[in-house]
């Protein structure tokens, strides 16, 4: 085993069932070690994303049994490498999705798993673009399929996934409406995105005054009954993509529902002979089918997102900074619904 700059133990959160952010658990436990192909990655950076809101809820669809530790991703340096793992991977700094296990100061990850992070991104920086980059570059470029000169709806444009959504589409000449509260379209208008207010009375109508045609595609993070307004807004061949329920966030039941009806709601429109099309993004489709795949496209995409950060084509939109001991505060300010951009986790 290869290593650099040792520990014996690793500071983790754990989230014990359905709390409040108050009710994570901070522990220490010994270092693990990586085994075949695997590296142990120092953690710089993670982050605090949708995902975990729903997890302390128990909404996350596919989420494990409680306790875990949660964290969909993370950025940091590899510490050492197991039997089989490249050994020249020690020292660099790399990101990762996890998916859960990223609120950690140290994660065993599979070698094939880690992105390098290029030179001149701050660690805080490419945090902030591992899933919600990743997730905003493969929903503009491999699903809605974005053209220079086209007109989009990103709905939540200030927030961790929106915010380089707007980012990455103004970069590829697209122009774009985004919705958010009032406080941020001061910062929209100064990136060239044209901010309407989400609790207009008649939002649609507002957007239909400013893309007449409809939008060639609209991105969608809410769900609910508020889908509906996305698919009617779209122009003719234009895509709605959905990639999230936030509407459901604090609903009981089936966790597994609300994500059902979205499926049902695509599958119908899509029978639809309007030329219109509509999908449910996942960022994890595709794994099962085939890794190696699913690998290089992340590879490649997370390359991409990363270039672009260090060209200055997008800005890292880092709400917060706090110490990984204080999760239950960043988890709160993450619900809050009063920041942009991301909360960022640090050792």
């Amino acid at each position: 085993m290869t290593t650099t700059n040792s520990t014996h133990e690793r500071l983790e959160v754990v989230l014990p069932g359905t709390v409040e952010p108050e009710g994570l658990q901070v522990r220490r436990v010994p270092l693990p070690e990586p085994g075949p192909g695997q590296v142990l990655v120092r953690m710089e950076a993670t982050g605090v994303s949708f995902a975990e809101q729903q997890m302390r809820r128990g909404r996350y669809y596919d989420q494990p049994p409680f306790p875990f530790v949660p964290g969909y991703d993370l950025v940091g340096t590899v510490q050492a490498t197991g039997p089989g793992a490249d050994a020249a991977l020690a020292g660099r700094r790399v990101a990762a999705l996890t998916k859960t296990g990223g609120w950690a100061t140290h994660v065993v990850l599979d070698a094939a798993d880690v992105v390098e992070v290029p030179d001149g991104v701050s660690a805080a920086a490419a945090e902030t673009a591992v899933v919600n980059g990743v997730t905003a570059w493969q929903m503009l470029h491999r699903k809605a399929r974005i053209r220079s000169g086209q007109t989009i709806l990103v709905h939540g444009a200030n927030g961790g996934v929106g915010s380089l959504l707007v980012q990455l589409a103004r970069a590829a000449g697209v122009k774009v409406i985004g919705t958010a509260s009032p406080r941020h379209h001061d910062a929209l208008r100064a990136q060239g995105v044209t901010p309407v207010d989400y609790r207009t009375a008649d939002l649609c109508a507002r957007v239909r005054e400013l893309a007449p045609a409809g939008a060639d595609a609209v991105f969608d993070h809410v769900g609910g009954p508020g889908l509906t307004g996305s698919w009617r807004l779209l122009a003719p061949g234009g895509t709605l993509v959905s990639y999230g329920s936030a509407a459901t966030r604090d609903a009981t039941g089936s966790k597994q529902l609300p994500v059902l009806k979205l499926l049902g709601r695509v599958w119908l429109w899509n029978a639809l002979p309007n030329g219109r099309h509509a999908c449910f993004f996942n960022v994890w489709a595709g794994k099962a089918l085939s890794a190696t795949r699913f690998r290089a496209r992340l590879r490649a995409d997370l390359t991409e997102v990363f270039t672009a950060l260090q060209r200055g084509d997008i800005q890292a939109a880092i709400a917060a900074e706090l110490p990984l001991a204080e999760a239950a505060k960043a988890l709160r300010l993450a619900e809050s619904g009063t920041i942009g951009g991301k909360v960022v986790l640090v050792p």
